[in-house]
């Protein structure tokens, strides 16, 4: 299970939040934050996403990925006050790197990376969420909001 967690974490939320970014900043040559205290959401957003991903593995017994599920409701850790809260370190350490470096294009990746996180949480995983756990998931939704 802990490779199937590894190989979820590096496939998933490693290319959009930290591979797509580097690229981006390699050709354009921007290889010097212009606002380097931009580089702590970049570390806070880091922080959240390992956070989760041990929740999801630990009292979630499964994965971020889609093939791998969680098989239990996680609503532990940074669950406790946001159902998504993967999603916004995500978004936080894209935020982080279009601020460190003063990017309007990355500052742009984030704004359809985030909106593509909301059209997939409300369209496709809430559902499926409700679907599986039930009664349990609608007393959780009920009490945490969906990002914030």
């Amino acid at each position: 299970m802990f490779a199937r967690a590894l190989i979820a974490f590096v496939a998933l939320p490693g290319p959009v939040a930290f591979v797509i970014p580097a690229v981006w900043l390699w050709f354009s040559a921007d290889l010097r934050p212009v606002h380097p205290p931009g580089l702590a959401l970049v570390a806070v957003g880091c922080a959240a996403l390992l956070w989760c991903v041990r929740d999801f593995y630990v009292a979630g017994r499964g994965t971020l990925a889609p093939w791998a599920p969680p098989e239990r409701l996680v609503i532990v850790g940074l669950y406790r006050y946001s159902r998504n809260p993967m999603y916004v370190a995500v978004a936080m350490t894209l935020l982080g790197w279009a601020v460190s470096y003063g990017s309007p294009a990355l500052m742009a990746y984030t704004l359809v990376v985030g909106v593509a996180f909301h059209l997939r949480v409300v369209y496709g995983e809430e559902p499926w969420l409700a679907r599986r756990h039930g009664e349990a998931w609608q007393r959780y939704a009920d009490r945490v909001p969906r990002w914030f």
